[in-house]
């Protein structure tokens, strides 16, 4: 017997030798992540245009100091709810057209939606372009993260797919960085400058894109092998006949062949409903997985950090003792930027799941400094200047855990049969509780009507007491897994807690799950 367990550990080592990771996958996944940039940057600038002069004495009364609540929650929450349809959208078109062309797709709706903000002089043509622009936001911020998940070496994934959130950051720091220049226009320039450099970043991701390769996976769903090895040849920087490629392509498509002899793909319906069967016993449901990424998002919009960017400039000038609101808001997008880095050597070193539970931690304890502070003290300058710095250390446990922490997970706990669609339906999620949060703050902390003030903090503070229990019961640690053994591990281990140490001792490919004439372009697999 223990003769026979070397041989499989053995065989098992052997069918997992892997590629080197070239600077070539690196740069690839970098462009790739480039998509949040202006992601970010559209997050970003909305914040300080809303409390420009010019703005406010054109979309309102010209004595006025702040727009309405209601304009304030339209302009900022339409955006939201086009991104929502726009990334369940694409999950289809991802499968159909492949990962690469939708994201294309994306960038071609973003721009027109670009267009018509920066025609606008007045706020009604502003949310319309808005809507549009969304659901080409939405279209890349669900298909980048399935992208960069399909390509990256697991080795490094979570560090790659990380670099989403890092330029999300820059996009957010470029965007105030912008405001800050025109925030003293009193001409139309204010608005429209930093509403169309966005059009720069659209245009450089999708012209880029077209020189990237497609997800072999993609490929490998649509029974392409001969494309998907070449793919994956130029992803991985090896010839198409080497080992590495051969192996690796070989467990991609013995997995996806497992995955749908479970899950009917010939019918539309069938294959949406399919996100949601297999019950809640199992741990490695579809529905199950669902939730859980469903779930994820909607508490990384419920940490509170989107208040900080959609309505910093506006809180900060809440506070009375703030001369500059504007150059707050620049200093905490660059406690932002400079945090996210971070996170590519602490999610690849600790795993995703300590991650996201001591993340939590420390975001709990910051918001409920700030709001005690500004409760205990308002208007006051010591403690203004106290509230500023715990939100900058708020925003650090942020941008270094949660921010790029969720994004990973969900491109990692879908199997391939319903990934695609899994991921849109999580990013959906996002933008959904983007959307709510966007909507309902501006009537909780405007002084005419809820006027929380700081007392806003411990509401957020709450949600993250609940994110620590969130990630310590639910999280599963799939640090140095492939995508395919994500799904091997949920099965043998049960629970969450179970999942972190936990080594694969077979593989897709050592295993016959379908018959082996069903792969005509792919080689035998051997047996252990």
């Amino acid at each position: 017997m223990g003769n026979s367990n070397d041989q499989h550990d053995e065989a098992y080592q052997l069918e997992h030798v892997e590629a080197p990771v070239t600077l070539k996958a690196y740069l690839t996944c970098a462009f790739g992540a480039f998509g949040g940039l202006f992601f970010g940057y559209d997050i970003g600038y909305m914040s300080g245009v809303m409390g420009m002069t010019y703005v406010i004495q054109l979309y309102t009364e010209k004595d006025a100091f702040v727009l309405p609540s209601s304009m304030k929650s339209l302009i900022t929450g339409i955006l939201s709810a086009g991104t929502f349809f726009g990334a369940i959208i694409a999950g289809d078109l991802a499968d159909h057209f492949g990962r690469r062309t939708t994201i294309i797709g994306g960038c071609l709706i973003f721009i027109v939606g670009v267009i018509l903000q920066t025609a606008s002089h007045g706020y009604k043509l502003l949310v319309a372009g808005r809507l549009i622009a969304g659901l080409g936001v939405g279209f890349e911020s669900a298909i980048v993260i399935l992208y960069l998940s399909e390509i990256a070496p697991r080795k490094v994934r979570g560090a790659l797919v990380s670099g989403y959130q890092f330029c999300i950051t820059i996009g957010i720091l470029l965007a105030s960085c912008v405001n800050y220049g025109t925030q003293n226009r009193m001409d139309t320039g204010s608005y429209r400058i930093p509403i169309a450099i966005q059009f720069l970043w659209a245009l450089i991701l999708g012209v880029g894109l077209f020189f990237l390769p497609e997800s072999p996976r993609f490929f490998v769903k649509k029974g392409r092998f001969d494309r998907a090895a070449n793919s994956l040849s130029r992803i991985r920087g090896q010839p198409e006949d080497s080992t590495y490629i051969k192996d690796e392509l070989k467990e991609i498509v013995a997995n996806a062949e497992y995955e749908a002899s479970l899950v009917p793909t010939d019918n539309y319906w069938a294959s949406w409903a399919a996100c949601f069967s297999g019950g809640l016993r199992r741990p490695n449901s579809n529905l199950r997985l669902t939730i859980l990424g469903t779930s994820l998002q909607m508490m990384q919009q419920l940490t509170g950090i989107n208040f900080i960017f959609y309505f910093g400039t506006v809180f900060f000038q809440s506070l009375g003792t703030i001369s500059n609101p504007f150059l707050i808001g620049l200093i905490t997008t660059l406690v932002n930027v400079c945090s996210t880095p971070i996170s590519f050597w602490l999610i690849e070193r600790f795993g995703r799941r300590p991650l996201l539970i001591y993340g939590a931690i420390g975001m709990f304890l910051c918001e409920l400094v700030v709001g005690i502070a500004g409760t205990v003290k308002p208007n006051d300058t010591t403690v203004a200047s106290a509230q500023i710095a715990f939100i900058c250390i708020y925003i650090f446990f942020f941008a270094s855990t949660w921010g790029p922490g969720a994004w990973v997970i969900i491109g990692e706990i879908f199997p391939i049969s319903i990934r695609s669609r899994g991921v849109g339906l999580s990013t959906a999620s996002n933008w959904l509780w983007n959307c709510i949060i966007a909507v309902i703050t501006p009537y909780l902390v405007d002084k005419d009507r809820g006027n929380l003030g700081s007392k806003v903090f411990f509401l957020w503070g709450g949600t993250c007491f609940l994110c620590i229990l969130f990630a310590y019961f639910l999280i599963w640690e799939t640090k140095g897994l492939t995508l395919e053994q994500v799904d091997q591990m949920m099965e043998e281990c049960g629970t969450a807690r179970r999942s972190v140490g936990w080594k694969p001792s077979t593989t897709y490919a050592a295993t016959s799950f379908v018959a082996h004439d069903s792969k005509p372009k792919i080689e035998e697999r051997e047996s252990v």
